[in-house]
């Protein structure tokens, strides 16, 4: 519904539009059945790809058997109705050349920002930064992350392996470790923030962690999702089953 109401807001004069992730997706499809059912036209509303897989020095094709953008086409937009869908030049998806896709983020009202929070307390892929050089000692300054935009990164081996386990049935080998990722400086131009904890893209005592951090304004860039401790509307959203607990002990299977 986030998705929904955030396009009913767009018009003619005023397009509008959505950030979504690959994770939470199994909405994606239910979007799509509701636009249909409601016969949404999509023409005035916009899409921003949160991130895609690096390869060579370039964005991967969407025919990249696990693409992000190929898993937004195949589970919503391409389940629209033709006649309802928005035009292709309104979903943007990051690239290596990515003037065109920073460019549409002050052109275009972002209603919301769609995420979730991955083991290394990332959001989109805002990986913590390698300790080595000016940060071996201390990571950057919140100030100095929240100036970082659409980029490419090295992705963390954390976020390798927990992409291998969701993506590719663990085949770790095959995961890009190269990213390109929208950063702080687009986000901060989302007039709202949801992320979604499902409890399969972090741990019982990461969902704890970043959730106290947040509410009581603790950030660290260490913890990069905790950075949206500043951002204006932020807004975590918890399957119960998911949570979990944090007792310590050994689970007898």
């Amino acid at each position: 519904m986030e998705y929904i109401s955030a396009w009913q807001k767009a018009t003619e004069n005023e397009p509008a539009g959505v950030c979504g992730p690959i994770g939470p997706i199994k909405h994606l499809p239910l979007v799509a059945r509701i636009i249909n059912e409601l016969e949404m036209d999509l023409k005035n509303c916009h899409f921003w790809g949160m991130d895609e897989w690096v390869v060579d020095g370039k964005e991967v094709d969407i025919d990249f058997p696990f693409s992000l953008a190929r898993a937004d086409m195949e589970l919503c937009f391409d389940r629209i109705r033709p006649d309802l869908r928005m035009p292709t030049k309104n979903i943007h998806f990051p690239k290596i050349d990515s003037n065109q896709y920073i460019e549409s983020w002050d052109k275009i009202r972002c209603v919301i920002m769609q995420g979730g929070q991955g083991d290394i307390k990332h959001w989109a892929f805002n990986d913590p930064p390698k300790r080595e050089g000016r940060y071996k000692n201390n990571p950057p300054s919140k100030e100095e992350y929240r100036r970082l935009g659409t980029r490419v990164v090295e992705l963390h081996p954390l976020t390798v392996i927990q992409c291998a386990r969701k993506a590719t049935s663990g085949i770790v080998h095959i995961v890009p470790s190269y990213g390109l990722t929208i950063g702080p400086r687009e986000t901060w131009k989302a007039e709202k923030v949801s992320i979604w904890h499902t409890g399969t893209g972090d741990n019982p005592f990461g969902l704890r962690l970043t959730t106290l951090m947040i509410s009581r304004k603790i950030v660290d860039t260490s913890v990069p999702i905790s950075l949206l401790a500043d951002h204006p509307d932020v807004q975590f959203n918890f399957l119960r089953s998911g949570i979990g607990t944090c007792e310590i002990g050994y689970t007898v299977l």
